[in-house]
């Protein structure tokens, strides 16, 4: 019994360190071991057996580490059939093209948004969303909406979340809440990136089930308050028919 639990706890390990390549390409030993809590010969142990199957690639020149062909091996034999970031692509590149500002697709995943997708803007000035992002979920239009929509749970995470900023007033964050249920879409300006604002949707699956959130965002020279408030009932709509394909 005691073997079973050394190798899930190895096990668990390697996952962890794979999941710190989810906020950088490129990592350093020392990096990942602070990441992960451990120590670094444990850490250079489990990277060395990650790097013998083809999980991991150290570069010598630099000696960080990087995602190896196995992931992405692994990668190309995922089911898309029901993945939203494939399945919604085209209507996304629709609506960046008729409001002409950077489209993106968030999950929620615990107290943190995730990108899974993005249709960049075509303008000079743009807002530029990297897919795989991580951002929290106590600010940010897409991040109210997922959490509007989500249930008290999830509510209650984050409120009590250690990270929450002391500049956010939780009572005022949670009656936003509310204004985002009666109007079916959200709105931020400034709040988590200076000179950026966006508004969001939420996306319901057939079953009435929140599968995700739609995202519009862009400078606030062209996205500002009154824009932001234009293009709100515009996403409602397309993330009814989005909906109406999961």
């Amino acid at each position: 019994m005691e073997d079973r639990k050394l190798t899930v706890r190895a096990v668990e390990r390697a996952l962890d360190i794979l999941g710190c390549f989810t906020k950088a390409s490129d990592l350093g030993l020392t990096e990942i071991a602070a990441e992960i809590g451990l120590h670094k010969s444990t850490v250079h142990r489990l990277l060395t057996t990650l790097e013998e199957r083809g999980f991991v690639v150290r570069d010598p020149a630099t000696e960080k580490y990087r995602l190896g062909l196995k992931v992405w091996e692994l990668s190309t034999h995922m089911s898309h059939s029901d993945d939203p970031a494939v399945l919604l692509l085209p209507q996304m590149e629709r609506l960046r093209d008729r409001l002409g500002e950077t489209v993106s697709l968030y999950l929620r995943d615990g107290i943190e948004r995730l990108r899974i997708q993005a249709v960049q803007s075509n303008q000079a000035i743009r807002r530029v969303a990297p897919v795989g992002a991580r951002l929290p979920l106590y600010v940010g239009a897409s991040s109210k909406v997922l959490v509007a929509y989500s249930g008290d749970e999830v509510l209650q995470a984050v409120l009590d979340s250690p990270d929450w900023p002391p500049a956010v007033d939780r009572a005022a964050y949670v009656a936003q809440l509310e204004e985002i249920r009666g109007h079916g879409y959200a709105t931020s300006y400034e709040e988590r990136e200076p000179g950026a604002s966006a508004v969001s949707a939420p996306i319901f699956d057939r079953t009435g089930k929140l599968a995700a959130a739609l995202s519009v965002s862009g400078p606030v020279s062209r996205l500002t308050l009154q824009r932001l408030e234009e293009y709100g009932p515009i996403l409602v709509e397309a993330a009814r028919e989005m909906g109406l394909m999961m």
